[in-house]
């Protein structure tokens, strides 16, 4: 999993760099020549909604979703647990509800031979697979993260649950801030 994270990881870098070089070459452009390669931003939006959705997976996999832990540090390891597997689950139902959805968008797409009114005209479809694909690799990340939380719940593993899936502490993100550094 770690290898796929470091993969998604530099395509959502490429993606956001690639965007970043357009959008630059568009100005250059603009401001010495007057003239404009358009659809900077449609490329944008459709970078950001790919760059989103991926990271959603990265986020997932460093347990780095929001969570609120005020009270959780305080609890039974077996209402941490409970915790943790209701995040795992809630996490996996939002990633079903979004693909569902998208998948309808996709269809209304595909009924109406939609068209970006831009510039560019782009066929939607092709934006939007894309970005339906890197949201089903979240869907399928966290169904998976959910049947593993699933599995340490329900065999009493709530220690190895706990470890696994609570939310980071200061101390855990302050050391990979640490160890990130002494890295570079």
């Amino acid at each position: 999993m770690h290898r796929f994270i470091v993969f998604v990881s530099w395509l959502f870098g490429l993606l956001l760099v690639g965007l970043s070089l357009f959008v630059t070459l568009e100005t250059v452009m603009r401001k010495i020549f007057g003239a404009s390669l358009q659809g900077a931003d449609e490329l944008g939006g459709y970078v950001l909604a790919v760059s989103g959705a991926l990271a959603f997976t990265i986020a997932l996999s460093e347990r780095a979703h929001i969570r609120i832990d005020l009270l959780y540090t305080r609890f039974s390891p077996t209402v941490q647990a409970a915790l943790s597997w209701l995040a795992s689950l809630s996490l996996a139902l939002f990633g079903l509800f979004v693909a569902r959805y998208i998948w309808l968008v996709i269809h209304d797409t595909l009924t109406y031979n939609s068209t970006a009114p831009t510039a560019w005209s782009t066929p939607l479809i092709y934006p939007q697979a894309i970005w339906y694909g890197a949201m089903l690799i979240f869907t399928l990340a966290s169904l998976w993260m959910f049947g593993r939380a699933s599995r340490l719940f329900f065999t009493g593993q709530f220690d190895r649950l706990n470890a696994e899936f609570h939310p980071k502490t200061a101390q855990e993100e302050l050391a990979e801030e640490l160890s990130d550094m002494e890295r570079r």
